[in-house]
């Protein structure tokens, strides 16, 4: 029997690389062997500092994670590597799979798409981010022409940001408490503005911080009558929000997004697979680029999840090469 090495939150707050037995992969399943992980730091410094609330244990499960929250779980969802058994079709393709930080892995050939010939797979890393932006604009609905805002520059806002600055006509502005995501700002070809003077009286606001101070601030720069899309997740965060103020007077909406499940007024015609795969074709635009701003060994990523989940940071998408794994 074959063995891999993977990642394993073994209680809140530490990591530890694991060896694992992989067995040969039977009809209809692949091999892969990976390249390279992300990690989605907002929802990994989550997981990795037990902080999913118990009542979202069970919702918050990714696709082929081991073990309960708060651990031993071996979690993650950002994978890009080459099927090295399976069928003659895939065997030899780059693949992105939503699969936990792992060297090599078996499951079913349906579970992995093949990344289109020239995307890099360092960039693919980010289908995953980019399949949440898209599930969020495809909440949001925007128009041609809006006057958006995202509040929050990680990299989901910063995915939303770029597809939303597709939008003929669309006047996109990226809002952020670090002033260094105006150059990242600049890279998506959209407008920069610090908290203290994010622009008023946005036709649509997508908010992506996970910051009570953010959602505030959604609900102060939204039009009257507009709406607010929470893309954000808090784990288990309490916010407190001043809905004693106008928010009444100029009738205003939160409505939340999650990745979870398709739109449903999309859900007869688009699937899960049919959105990722979206992803992808899109990840061509080499803006993405701008997301991919740390890179380490496998052998460093306890370390470098502890330091992610310790507190806020410029890195938006950090990658783990496990190519000489």
């Amino acid at each position: 029997m074959l063995e891999a090495t993977a990642f394993w939150v073994v209680e809140p707050g530490v990591g530890a690389l694991r060896p694992e037995p992989l067995r040969e992969p039977a009809d209809g399943e692949v091999l892969v062997r990976t390249l390279r992980t992300g990690v989605s730091r907002g929802t990994e410094a989550t997981v990795f500092a037990g902080r999913v609330p118990a009542s979202q244990h069970e919702r918050m499960r990714a696709p082929f994670q081991e073990g309960r929250f708060p651990g031993p779980v071996k979690y993650g969802y950002l994978n890009v590597g080459v099927v090295e058994q399976g069928p003659p079709e895939l065997t030899g393709r780059t693949v992105f799979t939503l699969f936990p930080h792992q060297s090599a892995f078996v499951v079913p050939a349906a579970a992995v798409v093949p990344v289109p010939e020239g995307l890099p797979a360092a960039r693919a890393v980010l289908a995953g981010a980019l399949e949440t932006a898209v599930n969020i604009l495809w909440d949001a609905a925007p128009l041609v022409g809006d006057r958006i805002a995202v509040i929050g520059g990680g990299m989901i806002g910063c995915c939303v940001a770029r597809l939303a600055h597709g939008i003929p006509g669309a006047e996109v502005v990226l809002v952020d408490v670090d002033p260094a995501r105006r150059e990242v700002a600049e890279r998506l070809g959209v407008a920069f503005a610090l908290p203290a003077y994010a622009p008023h009286e946005r036709d649509l606001v997508i908010h992506t911080s996970g910051s009570e101070a953010g959602l505030r601030l959604a609900l102060e720069t939204v039009v009257s009558e507009g709406e607010v899309i929470e893309a954000s997740w808090f784990g288990d965060r309490p916010v407190a929000l001043l809905l004693g103020e106008d928010f009444h007077s100029r009738r205003l909406t939160i409505r939340s997004s999650q990745v979870g499940a398709v739109p449903p007024r999309l859900r007869d015609r688009r699937s899960t697979a049919d959105r990722l795969a979206l992803a992808l074709d899109l990840l061509r635009d080499p803006a993405f680029d701008a997301l991919l701003t740390g890179e380490s060994s496998w052998r460093d990523l306890p370390g470098v999840l502890e330091r992610l989940a310790a507190g806020p940071g410029p890195e938006l998408c950090h990658s783990i090469d496990w190519r000489d794994a």
